[in-house]
């Protein structure tokens, strides 16, 4: 029986804390490979502007090649319309095979936002899910929530803290159009290729 971390997020850009995330709840879980999965066209993200598919895609492969625990999934940008997580997680189960356990991998605010993903009964049914916390973070909010799905749903949630957390994409990105150093917050590969394709300024 495999074991899959699913690390789904915008990677806009990919940084240090999501790789430091998904090697945290890998070696906790003891997980055969995490599957970093760029959102295709994220429903959460309406009204904000999100750089192309193909980039993030490409940031995420040459962060995460170094790794041989990392791979990189096409599953939603290859996708028409909304990207859903339950979409996402019935289709990687159709790939792994229905014996395969998939923990998705998530920051605790979307974790404090599940109650109103789409099919939300169903796919806590289909996963384990795993809630990353920054050093600091307060959790009495995440610990409620946890405990209200475990009431409501019986199903069990997990939470993880992880230091790097603390790295932003959205910082990133303001570092960039404001001309301030963004090394040593993603790998160098990243960061070339945002200076390369002129990305965020």
């Amino acid at each position: 029986m495999s074991k899959i971390g699913i690390m789904g997020g915008t990677f806009d850009p990919i940084h240090y804390g999501h790789l430091v995330t998904a090697e945290a709840v890998r070696s906790t879980f003891d997980l055969d490979n995490v599957l970093f999965v760029p959102t295709g066209n994220p429903p959460h993200k309406k009204g904000y502007k999100v750089t192309g598919s193909v980039h993030r895609y490409l940031m995420t492969v040459l962060a995460t090649v170094t790794n041989p625990f990392f791979e990189v999934s096409r599953i939603e940008i290859d996708s028409e319309g909304y990207s859903y997580t339950i979409d996402t997680i019935k289709g990687l189960k159709k790939i792994y095979g229905k014996t395969a356990d998939l923990y998705f991998i998530s920051g605790a605010d979307a974790i404090l936002e599940i109650i109103t993903w789409k099919q939300v009964n169903e796919l806590l049914d289909l996963c384990f899910f795993v809630a990353a916390t920054r050093p600091g973070y307060e959790l009495k909010e995440l610990n409620q929530k946890i405990n209200e799905i475990k009431k409501i749903y019986n199903k069990q949630i997990f939470s993880l803290e992880v230091p790097a957390m603390a790295i932003s994409s959205t910082d990133i990105r303001k570092r960039v159009r404001e001309k301030r150093p963004i090394k040593y917050l993603l790998p160098e590969s990243v960061e070339y290729y945002i200076k390369k394709n002129k990305l965020y300024v």
